[in-house]
């Protein structure tokens, strides 16, 4: 027993050699080393994630318009300022349960005299009228970049029931 226990003392303490050793298994491709990503010059303008649009005579290639229906209430909304710009935050009530695709859209024709004017659109299906806000609350962001914002004095967002602005 006695030699049992020297032979395995002996064999452990050599396990510090083998980590490093060809023998081990882990050790035979080595760690990741970066590699500069080659680029091909004749497609540098070709973005390969985003696909093409065919041309064709029955596709239409304007783009569509967004098809969203105003939020009922606007229950918040802020303005957080980040180096470069701001994050416009609103946070709104639907009348009905699940709605989706949530965005802010400007309102240039509005967007006079300072003022910045968004609208809060979502796509809406018809389903179940819920007495529970939470299944109804919608929260969506937008960047605003400092050139943006240069003279805007007022953020207003409109729903369908009611607007909420923000002031400097």
């Amino acid at each position: 027993m006695r030699k049992l226990l020297i032979l395995a003392t002996v064999a452990l303490t050599g396990c510090a050699a083998i980590n490093e050793s060809r023998f081990n298994p882990l050790n035979w491709f080595g760690s990741s080393q970066p590699d500069p990503a080659a680029m091909d010059v004749a497609n540098a303008e070709v973005n390969p994630l985003i696909p093409r649009r065919r041309v064709s005579f029955f596709i239409n290639n304007q783009p569509e318009a967004f098809a969203g229906r105003p939020i009922a209430q606007i229950t918040e909304v802020l303005v957080e300022r980040r180096p470069g710009g701001a994050i416009i935050r609103a946070t709104g009530q639907a009348n009905r349960v699940g709605p989706f695709d949530v965005r802010l859209i400007a309102d240039e024709a509005a967007s006079v005299d300072g003022t910045l004017v968004f609208d809060l659109k979502a796509l809406q299906q018809a389903g179940p009228r819920s007495t529970n806000p939470r299944a109804r609350q919608v929260t969506v962001g937008r960047w605003i970049t400092d050139q943006d914002l240069a003279g805007i004095r007022t953020v207003t967002v409109r729903g369908a029931d009611n607007a909420r602005s923000v002031r400097r």
